[in-house]
């Protein structure tokens, strides 16, 4: 039984995600929470509470014991750009490029 949460549109790059996401992959969930409370990193708050959603829902929805789930996957892709400016000289502008990602945590037995 495996039970999926998801997090789109992070304002957040996907490679940075994606090292937060190796330190948790194939951990049990309590040890990947552990983990994730005292990682500095900003990604490790957003994953923490996609983590919790994935807890949550096997619990309720599939009625699994949390003391037996892992960490059974952790994708992090890439998401939209948001576009914006940056005035330069002699009115030109160049392209800012804010990246974002979106977050698959599966959790199972």
């Amino acid at each position: 039984m495996e039970t999926r949460a998801v997090v789109r549109g992070v304002h957040l790059s996907a490679q940075k995600g994606r090292l937060v996401a190796d330190m948790i992959r194939g951990k049990p969930v309590d040890k990947a929470l552990n983990i994730l409370a005292f990682s500095p990193k900003k990604a490790a708050g957003i994953m923490k509470k996609a983590l919790e959603s994935a807890i949550a829902n096997a619990e309720h929805n599939d009625g699994a014991d949390i003391d037996t789930l892992k960490v059974k996957q952790v994708l992090v892709e890439r998401g939209m750009f948001l576009r914006r400016f940056h005035a330069r000289a002699k009115g030109r502008g160049n392209r800012i490029l804010k990246q974002t990602c979106h977050v698959y945590i599966t959790v199972g037995d």
